[in-house]
């Protein structure tokens, strides 16, 4: 492929990036959200970075006409919510969004602040729409 993006898969650990999260809600919850990741997907985790876990892959253009690779869905544990990745893109999922709960979007971000204040059939409903439209 053409062009590298900053962020990598690599071979880091994700047992130990979640074990590295300080807050106790936020590792239990980023813990919680790579088991149903796991469990929807069929895919194992992969640590990009140091701090974003990554399932499947995804093989986008850029505007300048690159191909570049990046994971299909994920997430990382930052300091003010659980931000979720690949669920979002352009206003998607509206209707699943609806039904979520207390949530936040960015651009192609999904940001959650508490894993147990939100519809998990919802939000398993968007990890399988977005895997199956994301994913290689």
């Amino acid at each position: 492929m053409n062009g590298t993006r900053k962020t990598q898969a690599g071979d880091g650990d994700v047992a130990a990036y979640l074990g590295s999260i300080t807050d106790d809600r936020r590792r239990s919850d980023a813990t919680d959200m790579v088991e149903l990741m796991r469990t929807v997907t069929g895919a194992e985790p992969v640590l990009w970075g140091d701090s974003i876990v990554g399932f499947g892959q995804q093989t986008y253009t850029t505007a300048d006409g690159k191909e570049r690779s990046w994971f299909a869905v994920g997430l990382s544990a930052r300091k003010a919510a659980l931000t979720l990745y690949g669920l979002t893109y352009y206003e998607s999922n509206a209707d699943l969004l609806e039904r979520l709960g207390p949530h936040k979007t960015g651009k192609g971000c999904l940001y959650l602040t508490r894993l147990d204040r939100v519809d998990q059939s919802a939000l398993t409903e968007l990890i399988e729409r977005s895997w199956h439209t994301n994913s290689d």
